[in-house]
């Protein structure tokens, strides 16, 4: 099931560009038919959002009071909501403590500068419907907002014949403000104009389809997006000391996201790279998704032996995963040496399901090689920053004459000018 790979310094390279392949942008057709809604939303309004949704969904778009959220909520087993509301505390708690402070202090001219840090007006949160309901993700989404100070918080899913329980009991346990039954590339446009009764936001969060991240893409810069994820992988470092079954079902447990998720070991230990292949298949012969995860394995998946370490660092780094667990002796001495990961588990008893659920830290993460400049959703993505000047006339005077010859050099006399008349 599982391919084992020497590293050579050829046959990894191509791991791991098939990693990067594989996640690559909506291709022309979903391009071209995104292009048209998103401009005939903007240019007829709700009415276009309607026959989109009639068209996909086969339902208008509504509003789903906060009573159902409610009606909702009582119906989830006692034991999904306590474990979402204990995510959601954790979520929480983890996000206070990454929340910065506005600040007012002296510079070194003696000038009065700061910053005032400020919540989003509006955000949307996107949640996908049918089979692919995550209530973890709304927590992930919008729980971060919440500790942000974002005024008001929009949900958006698609119009099914049966809302998932469990994605609008995570709702009310969010703290979400309005939850609209609206999806597909037509709900981004709306978001991103305003149609209707469904409001225009400052940014959009969440996952989708091929349609709805084509949009998402094409509203950037009309508002602010999280980022446009790829599919899921996981990569696991090892060493001999490494629990195999431990290894297995964590490979798996990203295998099971799609087809195309990946799913790659880096060990020194050919005599470990066997035994997980083995616990692969024998877990997958009792697992539900068996199909999607051998496919995974199979195509975008591998066990790569490396002569030390030392080269599993580097691989780790130039592949730059959405999770990287480091299941070793002494994982935390390595940890200084990893300069690219979405999030890192440590351990083995630090199962990256901990990081999708549970933990705190959020799920949303960069993929595909983005972890080498993207960081997780987190509070800090839902706040605004401005910067704060105040200087009176005994902390101007010393620096104006630097502040004039800046404005000259860029011929901006009017820049000079407004220096100049206070000290006449």
């Amino acid at each position: 099931m599982l391919n084992i790979v020497f590293a050579d310094g050829e046959r990894e390279k191509k791991v791991i560009d098939a990693m990067r392949d594989r996640a690559s942008s909506a291709n022309r057709i979903i391009e071209t038919a995104v292009q048209v809604i998103m401009d005939t939303v903007k240019e007829k309004g709700f009415s276009a959002v309607e026959e989109y949704s009639l068209q996909f969904d086969h339902k208008v778009p509504y509003e789903i009071s906060q009573e159902k959220l409610e009606e909702a909520y009582k119906r989830c087993p006692r034991e999904l909501i306590l474990a979402l509301e204990r995510a959601a505390a954790n979520i929480r708690a983890y996000n206070e403590k990454l929340m910065p402070e506005s600040g007012y202090w002296t510079s070194p001219d003696g000038g009065k500068v700061g910053r005032i840090v400020r919540g989003l007006t509006r955000v949307g949160v996107y949640v996908p419907g049918g089979t692919a309901a995550y209530p973890s993700s709304v927590l992930m989404n919008a729980v971060p907002a919440k500790v942000a100070g974002v005024e008001e918080i929009v949900m958006v899913t698609p119009p099914t014949d049966n809302l998932n329980d469990a994605v609008l009991a995570a709702a009310k346990i969010a703290g979400v403000d309005r939850v609209i039954a609206v999806g597909g590339a037509q709900a981004v446009a709306a978001l991103t104009c305003g149609a209707g009764f469904i409001p225009k936001v400052d940014k959009l969060v969440g996952p989708g389809n091929a349609y709805v991240a084509a949009a998402k893409r094409m509203a950037y810069g009309t508002l602010d997006i999280d980022m446009v994820a790829g599919p899921s992988e996981v990569l696991v470092v090892a060493d001999e000391t490494a629990n195999a079954k431990f290894v297995a079902a964590d490979l798996l447990s990203q295998a099971e996201h799609d087809k195309l998720a990946s799913a790659v070991l880096l060990t020194t230990s050919e005599t470990l790279a066997q035994a997980v292949d083995a616990e692969m298949i024998r877990q997958t012969g009792y697992l539900e998704r068996s199909e999607i995860m051998e496919c995974s394995v199979r195509d975008f998946g591998c066990a790569i032996v490396c002569p030390d370490m030392e080269r599993i660092l580097a691989l780790a780094n130039e592949i730059a995963p959405e999770h990287l667990e480091l299941v070793t002796k002494e994982p935390e001495a390595l940890l200084p040496n990893i300069k690219n990961a979405g999030a890192v588990f440590l351990g083995s008893w630090s199962p990256e399901p901990l990081g999708d659920y549970l933990a705190g830290p959020n799920h949303v993460l960069p993929t595909s090689g983005t972890a080498r400049f993207f960081s997780p959703l987190s509070v800090t993505n839902f706040i605004k920053t401005m910067s704060v000047i105040e200087y009176d006339r005994a902390t101007l005077e010393p620096v104006r004459d630097q502040i004039i010859a800046l404005a000259r050099s860029e011929k901006l006399t009017a820049h000079a000018n407004s220096i100049e008349v206070r000290f006449e």
